[in-house]
């Protein structure tokens, strides 16, 4: 465009500088996201490809959340969960795509504190970064807490709890360390395989081992049982919140419709069918991890196949949330491009910072079910379904009645924000109410949380 304008300045023989100065200023007057330009860059962030952008995304959601999908069909029933199942998964493939269209009309974005920057000013900025980094520790949390479960279980509790957790932090730190999300991207494949292999595992052996339960169709659990396991099954298409992040750094963030439909086809088809298999041949009494359906010896082998992902999707968050702070810290300066002593020693810092706080929560709430309720009551709703429709209306503004589209799309965005408003109201109650009861909920324990 501005070459093009030069171009017919000169063949109408009017002065360029005039319209480069222009050109120039109109430019700089827009926000530049917090990577700049990274031609002659030490560090480059902006290099992820769509596919290494979906597989990122794959590892971090199919994870923790389809460990506790068997226990939820078995407490909703079949034919609720299956809804639920596949509803959710459609809702949260719209608002991801949401998210897409926020980053394409304001460039600048770089994570979701950028994007509550453009929807509520410098209020929204602070909120959303605040939010967003308790959301994000909180899943760290999960994945320190399952780790501690696998460890046990793979052990026989042989030692405390609190220092598997330990063990797990420790770990997580070091493979937190480098700084831009391609070279976490590898360790996505290893992710993958490892809980796809871990449920494989489980559903074989589950099959092998029990001739098949019966199934309920429906069930009628109690409002606190119910909720919970719903929100369980919210949990595991939870992930909007890093999906600025993972845009920021694609080559072409305009290749993110690819990487989320990568997502979102693999996650609901592998969800559903972990989900009603484990339940089908394990029966009610499927276990929350489901990993720990299979009997002893099996339970052992598939914990130590899911090592990897329970890891490394925890470390894909971690940066995550690591790089929200640093950003903070260094946007718009070459600091962040730089490999010295101050770059790589602020990054490391705030690592260990997160990690610490992760491992304090863990230990603080170690029933895997009811943490997950909790953090998707406090952020996932929020994030999933409630700010995904406000960056629609604000996209739309002036226009929500326009055409019949506009008339459905309002219809859409406003029922996703109504069902955060529910899993927000509800989910605390339930969530709060369910840790309360657990009597196998106490903290800073080094009790076996295998059982």
């Amino acid at each position: 465009m501005r070459s093009r304008t030069v171009d017919i300045a000169v063949a109408d023989g009017r002065d360029t500088s005039q319209h480069l100065d222009e050109d120039w200023k109109a430019k700089a007057a827009q926000p530049q996201d917090a990577f700049g330009d990274e031609e002659f860059a030490e560090v480059k962030y902006k290099t992820l490809t769509w596919w290494q952008g979906g597989l990122l995304l794959v590892a971090e959601t199919i994870s923790l959340g389809i460990l506790s999908l068997p226990a939820a069909v078995a407490k909703l029933g079949l034919a609720p969960a299956i809804i639920i199942l596949v509803g959710l998964g459609l809702l949260a493939s719209y608002t991801g795509y949401v998210i897409g269209q926020y980053k394409i009309r304001h460039p600048h974005i770089s994570s979701i504190a950028d994007a509550g920057e453009v929807l509520m000013g410098r209020f929204g900025r602070e909120l959303f970064t605040f939010a967003n980094i308790l959301f994000l520790v909180f899943i760290m949390a999960s994945h320190l807490l399952t780790f501690t479960v696998a460890m046990n279980t793979i052990t026989r509790h042989a030692t405390c709890s609190l220092v598997f957790g330990i063990v797990g932090m420790i770990i997580s730190l070091i493979l937190s360390l480098p700084r831009t999300l391609k070279k976490v991207s590898w360790l996505s494949m290893i992710s993958f395989a490892s809980i796809v292999g871990a449920v494989f595992i489980t559903m074989v052996a589950v099959g092998v081992q029990h001739k098949g339960k019966l199934v309920e169709a429906t069930t009628t659990p109690s409002l606190v049982t119910g909720f919970t396991s719903a929100a369980n099954i919210v949990f595991s298409f939870s992930t909007h919140n890093t999906f600025f992040t993972f845009i920021a750094e694609l080559s072409d963030p305009s290749d993110f419709p690819k990487s989320l439909a990568l997502l979102q086809i693999i996650d609901i088809s592998i969800y559903v069918i972990a989900a009603v298999v484990i339940y089908r041949f394990a029966g009610p009494g499927v276990a929350s991890p489901a990993l720990g359906s299979a009997g002893t010896l099996i339970s052992k082998i598939a914990y130590g196949v899911a090592l990897p992902t329970i890891a490394i999707a925890g470390v894909i968050v971690g940066h995550v949330a690591a790089k929200l702070i640093y950003l903070r810290v260094f946007a718009n300066t070459d600091r962040m491009h730089k490999r010295d002593w101050i770059a790589i020693g602020s990054w490391v810092g705030i690592c260990v910072g997160l990690w610490v706080i992760a491992w304090v929560i863990a230990s603080a709430i170690p029933v895997f079910s009811n943490l997950l309720s909790l953090i998707v009551s406090l952020f996932a709703s929020w994030f999933s379904f409630v700010f995904t429709g406000a960056f629609w209306f604000h996209m739309n503004r002036g226009r929500w009645f326009s055409s019949p589209t506009k008339i459905l799309l309002t219809c859409v965005n406003l029922f996703s924000i109504c069902v955060g408003l529910v899993l927000c109201g509800l989910g605390l109650y339930t969530s709060g109410k369910a840790i309360h009861d657990d009597k196998s909920s106490a903290s800073f324990s080094c009790a076996d949380n295998s059982g």
